[in-house]
């Protein structure tokens, strides 16, 4: 290993890079967070054309981040849409139903991150049954055929 050299009192020039290094993606005002809440931060990947996780609901809110492909969104009383990768989306938790997070695309993976602010006491997913989807299918927001 080589030597290394101290220069005391030289200091190296530093990059300004960091002063344009942050692009704000998205930026929300938290509906609440769990009690004694802890933040905990997920990767995701489903394969070309998967449907996702059924749908679910989280115990606090959730902010995510495509990485790779295309994936399709639905929040209970929201439109699905399609979130590429470089985009953002978050979701309030609580009594919220996810509905979509699957694959929009049947020819390559979709991969994305979530964190998601956790009540420790409870499942970070907890999902919904038939019954439920069925009671609060006035809800879901009109879907396209």
């Amino acid at each position: 290993m080589p030597d290394v050299e101290s220069k005391a009192g030289a200091q190296e020039p530093r990059s300004n890079a960091w002063q344009s290094a942050v692009t704000v993606v998205q930026e929300v005002e938290l509906p609440f967070v769990p009690p004694s809440a802890h933040a905990m931060t997920i990767t995701v990947e489903f394969p070309p054309g998967d449907p996702g996780t059924p749908p679910h609901r989280h115990p606090g809110p959730a902010f995510g981040y495509v990485l790779d492909g295309e994936m399709v969104f639905e929040l209970e009383g929201q439109p699905a849409r399609v979130v590429r990768a470089g985009e953002a989306f978050w979701e309030p938790g609580g009594d919220v139903i996810h509905y979509q997070d699957g694959n929009n695309r049947d020819d390559i993976p979709v991969r994305f991150t979530v964190t998601m602010l956790c009540d420790p006491a409870k499942p970070m997913l907890t999902l919904v049954d038939e019954e439920e989807l069925v009671q609060r299918a006035n809800r879901r927001a009109p879907r396209g055929h």
